[in-house]
Parts: C-alpha cells; structure tokens; sequence
C-alpha cells in the first residue's frame, strides 16, 4: 500500500470551549479519513490540553492556529499562539503532563509572535491484508455426484 506523504490541515481560530470540541472533532476526521483510527483517542485527548492550555492562559480572545501533520510515519499537531509566556510542565498530572503520558514527543519553541507547543506520535500506516478469493469448498451436491469406486 502506498501512502500519500505530508497531509495535512491547518487552522487559525479564536479559542472557546465550544470551538475546542468542534476541533476535536475535526481532527479525528482526518484521522480517520488517513486510516489512523487507533490514534485518534489520544491525538485528541492530548489536543484538548494544548486548545484548554491556550483558551485558559492565552484567553479566548486571542487567535491560534492549528496544525495536523501526517508524514506516513509521525503525526505532529502544533498549537501556535501570541503569548510569550512559555507552558510549566507540572509534577502534578494533566496539562503538559497528560500530553507527554500521551505521545511521544512534545515541546515549546519560542516564535517572533509568541509560541508554539507541539506533539508528535509514531503512526504508521495500517498494513492491510489483501483479501484472495477460495475456492468454493465442495458441497453434499459435489460428495454425491463422486462415485463410490472414485472414493475408496
């Protein structure tokens, strides 16, 4: 199977709580759609803290923008904001803690706007088993047709 490398989809948005779950769902759309359907609980989820984090520190007044990015190998979604203030990983779970638990690699990047925080998993393409036709079993009709002397 051949995957079409690099998809992806991008989106600047002003961040509300109803907007955070409309994303969600967005994202595992796409998910989906690649055949990534094991990963879209956790992209999701970790997505959730990165808009909450945004919408809770930020503001919702403020724009970001979102990108999902699949290579065929990694997906990475990055939420770029214009607060410079950088995220605390906190010993206490949720926040950057559950992304973390969440993926396999994360981090902040400081831009001339403000910043970034990103994810990234390994998801790689399902290998799909190629379904060949068997030949019809033979059936009471085929057993009674076989004369006796053919079968001892």
């Amino acid at each position: 199977m051949t995957v079409p490398l690099d998809r992806h989809y991008s989106v600047e948005l002003q961040v509300s709580a109803e907007r955070v779950s409309q994303l969600r769902r967005i994202v595992a759309a796409h998910l989906r759609h690649w055949s990534l359907d094991l990963h879209v609980r956790p992209v999701c989820r970790a997505l959730d803290e990165l808009l909450t984090n945004v919408h809770r520190h930020v503001g919702g007044g403020n724009t970001c923008v979102l990108e999902l990015r699949w290579t065929g190998r990694h997906v990475t979604v990055s939420v770029a904001d214009n607060s410079a203030r950088m995220p605390r990983l906190l010993p206490v779970g949720g926040g950057l803690s559950r992304v973390m638990a969440l993926s396999d690699s994360w981090g902040t990047c400081r831009t001339t706007d403000g910043k970034v925080v990103w994810f990234t998993r390994y998801a790689e393409a399902p290998q799909l088993a190629e379904l060949l036709p068997h030949a019809p079993l033979p059936g009471v009709r085929t057993a009674r047709r076989t004369p006796l002397a053919a079968l001892v």
